[in-house]
């Protein structure tokens, strides 16, 4: 979104030394990605509950965040009023519950049927749905029943311009018995249901418990991802060197896929929530 706060220091420092004919350094050398836009950024408003939307919006806008995630209806307009997007809108159901129950679905479909024509409407480019757990079901049903429920929204989804995307949340410590938790799934799914307005939401902090190798899968599975969420692991919390996550590195690696969505910042911060946001924000503008 923008340029690295770094980039003017090192302009400083290399322009005397190109002007005596010395060869500039090393450090202040462009990538070869430089040419790329830099990573869109937004912020989810629920785990930084200690302020008020308003209050979250003004310091986004201040760090250079440019969108808040997971909105309900009557906060959309909350953001625009900063000069801010609202990226992602909640969508219909909860985590438990989800698409992949039948007897869910005309429910979901009626509240999908209201929802998307008000996202589109309000300019959020995206609406965030869940699978539901598991509860004894197989996996390979569960996909079945998600991808015939999901195919029921798509022609309005696609009229509207709206993305569908589904969450990756980890079984392992968050979300026990979730059936979305694994990439190779969530893929399978998109492929089932054939739209290009259905898509994939990495969490990044959730993939990395079920699975690890981030960067391998960004890179292989990145036609369908849409929409990106960090947090330190362990802990769900700051992007800080108290976690194992090379988020520098990840964010680079979304860069070079040619990704042009957002990236939100989900974590629950420690300490100064304000100073935890502006070093995640740092750390991912990559």
């Amino acid at each position: 979104m923008h340029a690295g706060l770094a980039a003017p220091a090192l302009a400083a420092i290399a322009a005397p030394a190109a002007a005596r004919g010395a060869e500039p350094s090393p450090h202040a050398a462009a990538r070869p990605d430089d040419a790329r836009p830099r990573l869109k950024q937004s912020v989810c408003a629920w785990c930084f509950g200690g302020m008020t939307l308003d209050e979250l919006c003004a310091l986004a806008k201040r760090i250079g965040i440019g969108a808040i995630d997971l909105l309900n209806e009557d906060q959309w307009r909350v953001p625009a009023q900063h000069g801010l997007a609202c990226a992602v809108a909640n969508g219909p159901g909860g985590i438990t519950k989800g698409w992949n129950r039948t007897e869910q679905h005309d429910a979901l479909v009626k509240r999908s049927e209201e929802l998307l024509p008000k996202v589109a409407a309000a300019r959020i480019p995206q609406m965030i749905v869940f699978s539901g757990n598991r509860d004894g079901m197989k996996d390979d049903e569960g996909l079945r029943q998600c991808a015939a429920g999901l195919k029921r929204i798509m022609p309005l989804a696609e009229k509207a311009g709206v993305t569908v995307i589904m969450e990756l949340l980890n079984s392992k410590v968050d979300h026990g018995d979730y059936m979305c938790d694994r990439t190779a799934w969530g893929v399978e799914l998109c492929k089932q249901v054939g739209s290009d307005r259905f898509r994939l939401l990495y969490d990044i902090y959730h993939m990395q418990i079920m699975e690890g190798d981030v960067i391998r899968t960004i890179e292989t599975s990145h036609p369908w991802i849409a929409h990106y969420h960090t947090a330190g692991n362990p802990g769900r919390s700051n992007l800080d060197d108290t976690q194992e996550l090379n988020y520098r590195g990840i964010c680079r690696a979304i860069r070079q896929t040619g990704f042009d969505g957002w990236l939100a910042q989900e974590f629950m911060p420690r300490g100064d929530a304000a100073a935890a946001l502006e070093a995640a924000f740092r750390a991912c503008d990559a």
